[in-house]
C-alpha cells in the first residue's frame, strides 16, 4: 500500500515540519511494515510551467517527424515572448495547454535543461511527457492539460510533483490498512491527533425505489449497496488532482467513472464497481455459478466458471466475478468524438456497486482464475461491511461534482443481520502479557483509539469495530494495547529457565556428530525438504523402491516438488552441483536433518481449539497423525580430498572417504560400525558398503561412490562419493557414553601380519577374525596394504595388517606379543581360510 504524505495530511493534521521518514518511524513503532519512503520530485527544479501552443511547423527531411513550435509561457521566461521549442510528439495541436520546462530547470534523473540548436532551429526548453516528469511510464505523448489553466502557471504545484510516498507492506491481519482511511487511523493514534474519517458522510436511508438487486446467496454476499447516477457528461475527464493521486499509488488513470471507483477504494478501503446502466439487462442478481457458464472479464479473457464462484448477474447471465473483476459486457464505454459534429458519446448513466463478500469465497475465486485484483486483495483480508454505504455515496458525490451527473433518489441497501461481537477482557491482561503496568485508563484509551467500544471497570466488555475482523479474543486486544504503547517500551527480561534441564541425550549426540564432521573437514549445509519424482529418477531408484513413498503437500511451494524428502541425497547433491558450477571443484559437505516416512495407513489429524492449550490426548493424537521423521546424516565428496601442492600430488575423494565419514559419525555416537559390500541405488554396485552396528547386524545406512548413470544424470564429477546414515537407528540402543582415549604409560608392541585370502573374502571379515583372536591385548588394528598379482596366485589377494598390542599394567614381552599375533592368525585361518604369506 502506497501512502502519499500530502493525501494523508487531509485526514490527520500532522505538524508542518514532519517528514515522511518521521511518519514512517511512528508507523513502524505501531507495528506497520514501512518498506521505503520515496521522495518524489526531490531533484526537480523549475521553471516548469503551463504553456499554450501558439503555432506548429512540421519539419520534413528527417528520419522521424519533427515539429517546430512557439508556445506562450506567460512571463515565466522573463520576456513574455513566445518560447521556441522543437518537439517530436504529435498528440497535441494549436491551442492546447501543455507542460513546458524552460532552460535552467532540472528534470528528474537529474536531467538539466538548456537551450540548444537542433534540426536547424533553437529549442529553448522542452514540452514534457508524464515519464519525463516522473509521473509514470507513459511516454507515448506529451501531457495535454485542460483548457482552463493560464499560461505561466507553476506546473510543479499544479501537478503535485513534489511529495513523499510511504510504501507499506500490509500483513494479512491488517487488511484495513489497504486504504488511506486505515493508515490515517494508525497515524492519528501514533501522533495522538484526531482523525478526519473520510467514511463519515451523510448517506440517505435505503428505500424501495432503488435499483432492483436480488441476493440469492446471503452467506457469500451479506451486504449489497447500489446507487445510480444519470446525466453524466461523457466527455468529462478525471481532474489532475485525482489522476495524480492515482499515479502516486501506481494506479493508471483510465476513465472518469473507473478512476473514481479506484480512488474511493484507495481512500475508504471499500472496492467498488461501476456498470453502464444502459448495458445492464434487468435486475442485478448475486448467486453462485452454474455448470457450463462462462464469463468474459474486463481483461478480455473468457473464463470457465466453477460452481464455487460467486457471480454478479443480470437477465443475460454473468456480468462479473463478485469481488474480483467485472465483465466486459457492462463495462464503462470510452468517450468517442464524432469527427464531423464534434459530439461526444459514451456512458451517461452509471450503477455503482458497493458490496461485502465472503473473504474465503473471493480468495478461492481469485486463486482459481489467477486474478489477484486489487479488489480481491482487500476482500480476502476483510473489508468493513459498514463502509459500503459511505463509499457508494462518496463515488456518487464525485461523479456529480466532476461529470455533472445527478444522483437518483433510489438507494438499494440489502444487509444480512450481523451479530454483535463482544470480547470480555480483564483490564490488567495487557499488563500481565507485557510484564509492565499500563493501567485501566490507558488500556481503555488505546482500545478506543483502535475503534472499539469499551464498557466496564476491572472486567471490560469490548466491542471491536466493523473494520477489524481480526480482533476475536482477549489476546488480540492485549496486543493492540501493547503495540500502540510501543514495543520499545516493553521491558526486556531474561526468561526463567527451570533448573536441571538441558539438552536431551539425542540433542547431545546430534551436536557431537556435527562437530566431528566439521572437524573432519566437512562443511554443513541446509537444504529445502521438498522434492519430486524427477529427483528419484535422477538417483535411479526403482519404481517399487520404498524411498518413493512420500508425504505429499496439499499446497506445495513448487508444483514440480510436491513431496517431502525421504532421503537427504537429492538436496545434498544439488548443493554439490551448484557449487561445482560456480568453480568450487574440491568439496566435502554434509547435512544433518530429518526425513519423512509416511505411515502405511495415514491418520487424520484432529483440529484442536485455539482458545486453550490442547490436552495431552489431543497432543498425542496430533503426534500419531504425523509421518515418521527419523533424523539422518549424509555427506557428499568430489574432487581432491587432500590437496595437491609443492609437496606432491593430492588424493581424490573416493568410496573409502565416504565410509570413513560414517565411522566418524559412529565414533561420535559411541557406536562401532561394521561394513559389508552391497548393491543399493544410487551407489555403484562394486563400490557400495552397507553400514551395520557391530554386534547387532542392524543396517543403518550405506556409503560409497555414485553409480555412473547417476553421476551423468545429475551432472556431477566422476567418482563422486556419498554416505547416508540413519542417526536414530544408529543410537537405537540408547545413549552411549563417549569417552576420550586412555593414555598408557607403557610402551606399545607392533606386529605386522600379511594374509592371503580369496578375492571374494571381504577385508572386514578378516579384520574381525584377527580382532577376536588377538584378545584383550590388541589396542588397534589397521589395514595398510592390499596386493594382488602372480606372487599370491590367481583369484587371491594379500591383506597386510599392523597390530598394536599394549597392556594397561605392564610392559609386554616379545613372547606375549608374538603369542597374541599367532592367536589372531589362527582365528583368521579358521574363519576365512587365510594363509599366512611367506609361510
Amino acid at each position: 500500500m502506497r501512502v502519499p504524505l500530502s493525501w494523508l495530511r487531509e485526514y490527520v493534521d500532522l505538524p508542518a515540519g514532519v517528514t515522511g521518514r518521521e511518519v514512517a518511524e511512528k508507523l513502524i513503532q505501531a507495528g506497520l511494515e514501512v518498506e521505503t519512503v520515496e521522495q518524489l520530485g526531490g531533484d526537480l527544479k523549475g521553471p516548469l510551467v503551463v504553456g499554450e501552443v501558439l503555432s506548429i511547423e512540421e519539419l520534413t527531411g528527417f528520419k522521424k517527424p519533427i515539429r517546430h513550435c512557439f508556445v506562450n509561457v506567460g512571463d515565466a521566461n522573463g520576456t513574455g515572448e513566445p518560447q521556441e521549442i522543437v518537439c517530436g510528439a504529435r498528440n497535441f495541436a494549436v491551442g492546447d495547454k501543455v507542460v513546458v520546462v524552460l532552460p535552467g530547470a532540472v528534470l528528474p534523473g537529474p536531467f538539466p535543461i538548456a537551450a540548444r540548436q537542433t534540426y536547424g532551429h533553437t529549442s529553448a526548453g522542452m514540452i514534457c511527457s508524464a515519464r519525463e516528469l516522473g509521473m509514470g511510464d507513459d511516454h507515448d505523448g506529451i501531457i495535454v492539460l485542460p483548457p482552463e489553466y493560464v499560461p505561466g502557471t507553476d506546473a510543479i504545484e499544479l501537478l503535485e510533483l513534489v511529495d513523499e510516498v510511504l510504501d507499506i507492506a500490509v500483513t494479512p491481519d491488517r487488511g484495513y490498512c489497504l486504504s488511506m482511511r486505515g493508515v490515517a487511523r494508525e497515524a492519528a493514534a501514533a501522533f495522538g491527533l484526531p482523525l478526519a474519517d473520510p467514511a463519515l458522510l451523510d448517506v440517505p436511508p435505503a428505500n424501495s425505489y432503488g435499483y432492483l438487486v436480488k441476493v440469492a446467496d446471503p452467506v457469500g454476499c451479506d451486504r449489497f449497496v447500489a446507487r445510480t447516477v444519470v446525466g453524466l457528461d461523457p466527455a468529462a475527464r478525471s481532474p489532475i488532482w485525482l489522476q495524480r493521486r492515482l499515479q502516486k499509488m501506481h494506479v493508471r488513470p483510465i476513465s472518469l467513472a473507473v478512476d473514481i471507483t479506484n480512488y474511493v477504494m484507495l481512500e475508504v478501503g471499500q472496492p467498488l464497481h461501476a456498470y453502464d446502466r444502459n448495458r445492464v439487462d434487468g435486475p442485478i442478481q448475486v448467486r453462485r455459478a452454474e455448470a457450463g457458464e462462462k464469463l468474459t472479464t474486463l481483461d478480455g479473457q473468457q473464463r470457465e466458471l466453477s460452481a464455487e464462484d460467486l457471480l454478479i448477474c443480470d437477465n443475460s447471465g454473468p456480468i462479473g466475478l463478485a469481488g474480483v473483476m467485472g465483465g466486459a459486457s457492462t463495462e464503462i464505454l470510452d468517450p468517442v468524438t464524432d469527427p464531423q459534429t464534434g459530439a461526444v458519446t459514451g456512458t451517461t448513466e452509471v450503477i455503482i456497486e458497493a458490496a461485502h463478500f465472503d473473504p474465503v469465497a473471493i480468495a478461492r475465486t481469485a486463486k482459481r482464475h489467477k486474478l489477484p485484483s486489487e479488489a480481491a486483495k482487500r476482500f480476502e483480508r476483510g473489508v468493513d461491511p459498514e463502509a459500503a454505504r459511505a463509499a457508494a455515496q462518496r463515488a456518487v458525490d464525485l461523479l456529480a461534482l466532476i461529470a455533472g451527473g445527478t444522483a437518483e433518489a433510489g438507494v438499494t441497501d440489502i444487509a444480512a443481520p450481523h451479530p454483535v461481537r463482544t470480547i470480555t477482557i480483564a483490564a490488567d491482561l495487557p499488563d500481565r502479557v507485557a510484564g509492565t503496568e499500563y493501567g485501566r485508563e490507558t488500556v481503555t484509551r488505546r482500545l478506543q483509539e483502535v475503534g472499539c467500544t469499551v464498557v466496564g471497570a476491572d472486567l471490560l466488555e469490548v466491542t471491536p469495530p466493523s473494520w477489524r475482523p481480526d480482533l476475536t479474543d482477549p489476546n488480540d486486544l492485549a496486543e493492540e494495547v501493547i503495540r500502540l504503547e510501543g514495543y520499545d517500551n516493553v521491558p526486556v527480561r531474561m526468561p526463567q529457565v527451570p533448573s536441571g534441564q538441558g539438552l536431551t541425550p539425542a540433542q547431545r549426540m546430534h551436536r557431537r556428530v556435527g562437530v566431528a564432521l566439521a572437524g573432519a573437514g566437512y562443511v554443513e549445509v541446509n537444504n529445502y525438504p521438498f522434492l519430486g519424482d524427477a529427483a528419484f529418477d535422477a538417483l535411479g531408484l526403482a519404481a517399487d523402491d520404498e524411498r518413493r513413498r512420500t508425504v505429499k503437500l496439499v499446497n506445495p511451494l513448487n508444483e514440480e516438488e510436491p513431496a517431502l524428502r525421504t532421503t537427504l541425497l537429492p538436496g545434498l547433491l544439488g548443493t554439490l552441483r551448484r557449487n561445482i558450477g560456480r568453480g568450487n571443484t574440491d568439496l566435502a559437505v554434509f547435512e544433518q536433518s530429518i526425513v519423512f516416512q509416511p505411515e502405511a495407513e495415514p491418520k487424520v489429524a484432529p483440529r484442536p481449539a485455539v482458545d486453550r492449550r490442547p490436552s495431552d490426548a489431543e497432543l498425542a493424537a496430533l503426534d500419531a497423525a504425523l509421518p515418521k521423521q527419523p533424523r539422518h546424516v549424509a555427506v557428499a565428496l568430489a574432487g581432491e580430498r587432500l590437496p595437491s601442492g609443492w609437496w606432491g600430488p593430492g588424493s581424490q575423494a573416493s568410496w573409502a572417504d565416504a565410509i570413513e565419514a560414517a565411522r566418524v559419525v559412529a565414533r561420535a555416537a559411541g557406536v562401532e560400525l561394521a561394513t559389508r559390500s552391497a548393491q543399493v541405488a544410487p551407489w555403484h554396485p562394486g563400490r557400495c558398503a552397507e553400514l551395520l552396528v557391530a554386534g547387532t547386524g542392524r543396517v543403518v545406512g550405506h556409503a560409497g561412490e555414485l553409480h555412473p548413470r547417476v553421476v551423468k544424470a545429475m551432472h556431477l564429477p566422476e567418482r563422486t562419493a556419498v554416505m547416508e546414515l540413519d542417526l536414530d537407528a544408529l543410537a537405537a540402543d540408547g545413549e552411549r557414553r563417549v569417552e576420550g582415549p586412555a593414555v598408557s604409560g607403557f610402551p606399545v608392541a607392533t606386529q605386522d601380519v600379511a594374509l592371503i585370502v580369496d578375492s571374494a573374502v571381504p577385508a572386514a571379515e578378516v579384520e574381525a577374525a584377527l580382532r577376536e583372536g588377538a584378545g584383550e591385548l590388541l589396542e588397534a588394528i589397521r589395514l595398510f596394504d592390499v596386493f594382488t598379482g602372480e606372487q599370491v596366485g590367481e583369484g587371491k589377494k594379500s591383506l597386510a595388517y599392523a597390530l598394536r598390542f599394549r597392556a594397561a599394567d605392564r610392559t609386554l614381552t616379545a613372547d606375549e606379543a608374538s603369542a597374541a599375533r599367532a592367536a589372531a592368525v589362527d582365528t583368521a585361518q579358521q574363519r576365512t581360510g587365510a594363509v599366512l604369506r611367506g609361510a
